[in-house]
């Protein structure tokens, strides 16, 4: 089975890397990533749009799914489709100022040659003013015309270019998104966490957690595997409407979490994950199929300061060790990684345990 069942990251990587050669997938890192989300199971999507492929998938169909659940390997193709769009609506925009100018002309020649009669209309007569007054109106009539029509070319163009906007912002934001939840993923938890320490002498002050759903305290894995889809949709949303506004919120794989909290103060941080378990606590899940109350799940996290850490790579690792132990205590608590005099005597961990 791909999607649902739980596995090591290098028991994936090797099943990634065994599957591509069964399926003679060239191994380009666009395509390393794509069957590793596929076999991971993050985006149910993606798995169910591989597996229609079929067993041998050409190039042009894993580029075609690779553009719409990874787009930031296509970077490219989009910037160039783009770029040209926006060339061609300039060249559209130059090709108007080009015929305005020339209109603008041609009515400037009017101009002067009903001012010319009027200053000779006593020797022309009124035959030649009246003509040259209806000329003269003629013409401003058309530019009337003229001028509405160019409003509308421009107003339309203004919308084209709009368009290409809003699709560039949304291409840019689906990079960081996970589709299933509408949370950030791991590149956004990865992106934050190269910002914490972009300047590695002075990173910033703040709290990292990761976080699981302690699923099997409540479920066997048959039934996990059956809710899964269902598990993850379901308390995806509910992070994403009870975490702060303002902190980042990701979804790794299955019911793993990452956050990001702007506070150098620990206690703030578990308190923050204290009312997102509160929330847990609060809604009942229900089966997706009969609508029945399957109960409430908990949830376990393990929080790493970054004054406990000194690289991006060792605060998620921290963050990871808080976790498993969070894990294998148990589950349903908190633990804060700490290092130096706050530690007990050979320990390494800070249990926090809510009152």
């Amino acid at each position: 089975m791909m999607a649902h069942k739980k596995s090591s990251t290098t028991d994936i990587a090797l099943r990634v890397a065994t599957a591509m050669k069964q399926m003679g997938i060239d191994g380009l890192p666009r395509n390393y990533e794509l069957v590793y989300e596929a076999y991971a199971g993050c985006n149910p999507d993606l798995v169910r749009d591989f597996i229609a492929l079929g067993k041998y998938k050409t190039q042009a169909a894993l580029d075609e799914l690779g553009r719409k659940y990874l787009p930031h390997h296509h970077e490219a193709g989009v910037l160039q489709r783009s770029a040209g769009a926006i060339s061609n609506e300039m060249a559209n925009f130059m090709d108007l100022l080009s015929q305005e100018r020339t209109s603008l002309s041609d009515y400037g020649r009017l101009i002067g040659e009903a001012s010319q009669v009027i200053r000779d209309a006593g020797s022309l007569g009124e035959g030649a003013l009246g003509s040259s007054l209806e000329a003269l109106q003629r013409a401003t009539e058309l530019r009337v015309t003229h001028t509405a029509e160019m409003a509308e070319k421009v107003a339309a163009q203004s919308a084209v270019m709009d368009g290409i906007q809003k699709e560039m912002a949304e291409f840019e934001a689906m990079k960081f998104i996970d589709p299933p939840t509408k949370l950030g993923n791991r590149r956004a938890f990865n992106k934050a966490l190269a910002r914490v320490y972009a300047n590695p002498d002075l990173p910033m002050l703040c709290g990292v957690a990761i976080a699981e759903v302690d699923a099997e305290r409540r479920f066997s894995p048959g039934q996990i595997e059956a809710l899964s889809d269902h598990l993850v949709t379901f308390y995806g949303g509910l992070i994403r409407q009870a975490f702060p506004a303002g902190e980042l919120a990701v979804r790794f794989d299955g019911l793993r979490f990452g956050f990001v909290f702007h506070t150098a103060d620990a206690g703030e941080v578990t308190r923050l994950i204290d009312l997102l378990r509160a929330a847990f606590q609060t809604v009942a899940l229900r089966d997706p199929r009969t609508g029945r109350n399957l109960g409430r799940l908990t949830l376990s996290a393990g929080v790493c300061m970054t004054e406990s850490a000194d690289s991006a790579l060792d605060l998620s690792a921290a963050c990871e060790r808080a976790l498993a132990e969070a894990r294998s205590a148990g589950g349903d608590q908190i633990v804060v990684y700490g290092r130096g005099d706050e530690v007990p005597a050979g320990k390494e961990w800070l249990i926090y345990r809510p009152a």
